[in-house]
């Protein structure tokens, strides 16, 4: 039998492994729950691509500025996929309205319908450092 320190090192090293599969396993079956495809026959995800395919055209310099501005806060490793999804809730929106261009609005509501009950005194935060008025949108949080 192993003992001493070395017996103790590998005890803590099972568990250290243990809990970065489980966490990853976490992320990956939340992952795969998002491409099973809903009655329509789209996963979530194909939809978020969708709207960011079909609006990339809608988007001038300063809207992508503000959204990459108010994607600042979130951690290197997630902004990415933070930016997709926020970008096609802004698609999705503009879209459906059928607007002729991407607005600041249209960015702001979409970024808060986008964004997590969890994160959205962040989002706030975030807001007021950029000095835009949140009560017109007070009513998506």
């Amino acid at each position: 039998m192993l003992e001493g320190w070395f017996a103790g090192f590998i005890l803590v090293w099972v568990v250290i492994l243990i809990g970065l599969f489980a966490i990853g396993g976490f992320f990956m079956f939340r992952k795969f729950l998002k491409k099973l495809p809903k009655e329509d026959g789209k996963s979530v995800m194909d939809w978020e691509e969708h709207y960011v395919r079909e609006s990339r055209h809608l988007w001038t310099d300063e809207q992508k500025q503000l959204l990459e501005d108010l994607v600042s806060p979130v951690p290197e490793l997630f902004r990415d996929v933070a930016r997709h999804k926020i970008a096609g809730k802004i698609g999705e929106l503009a879209l459906n309205e059928k607007v002729p261009e991407i607005t600041e609005e249209l960015v702001i509501r979409g970024y808060i319908m986008a964004t997590p009950k969890r994160d959205h005194k962040f989002l706030r935060k975030k807001l007021n450092e950029n000095r835009i008025e949140i009560t017109p949108y007070e009513h998506l949080f």
